[in-house]
């Protein structure tokens, strides 16, 4: 009877599959590592790129920054500008204030009215005269309401008969008193111009 030793064949057959193995084993571990050195070329390109968007982002907001703040100044600086050219224009009206107070008071005061005090306090005036009846009082209030071009708001204090008569008029006459507020500096030059300039000729009381 013929004996056949399967054994070294038997170890051919493991060796082979051993090697077989560790070849596949090698070729996972080159193709993982190919792997995650692929992705960690990707990935830090996307990392390289995000930083550029990044750093053009942090430029341009600082550019923007800087314009803001140069807007800011010129703003600031034209505010400046406007506060003095109105400051300078409120100067001006104010100068003129006087002129244009007896320029009203001569316009709008009738006859048999006759002043003898004016007082201004800021915006506010109380004036004081006498009156030759109730009726020129009222007729100086209607004209100072309705045809007022620099003052507002005309009110009056009092009226009653007068103690003693100014000199040299012979007639018994009514002491009256009112107020009134003058308009704001920035209206006054404004109403100048729409009316003409003051200073037309008085009326004779």
């Amino acid at each position: 009877m013929v004996r056949i030793n399967l054994l070294p064949h038997r170890e051919l057959k493991r060796q082979r599959q051993k090697q077989a193995f560790f070849l596949m084993t090698g070729l996972s571990v080159v193709a993982g590592a190919t792997l995650v050195l692929l992705v960690w070329s990707v990935l830090e390109g996307y990392i390289d790129n995000q930083q550029g968007r990044n750093k053009l982002v942090a430029d341009e907001n600082r550019r923007l920054d800087a314009q803001i703040k140069e807007i800011a100044t010129l703003r600031q600086e034209i505010e400046a500008l406007r506060a003095r050219q109105k400051a300078v224009e409120d100067l001006q009206a104010d100068r003129n204030e006087p002129v244009y107070l007896l320029d009203e008071l001569t316009r709008q005061t009738p006859e048999g009215i006759y002043l003898r005090s004016i007082k201004q306090e800021d915006r506010k005036v109380t004036i004081a005269g006498w009156a030759a009846s109730n009726e020129r009082v009222s007729e100086f209030l209607r004209n100072l309401t309705n045809n007022g071009r620099y003052v507002v708001r005309p009110e009056l204090i009092e009226i009653k008969l007068a103690g003693q008569s100014p000199d040299g008029i012979q007639r018994r006459l009514f002491d009256f008193s009112m107020n009134f507020y003058m308009k704001p500096s920035s209206e006054l030059g404004a109403s100048s111009a729409a009316a003409g300039a003051p200073g037309a000729p008085p009326k004779k009381g």
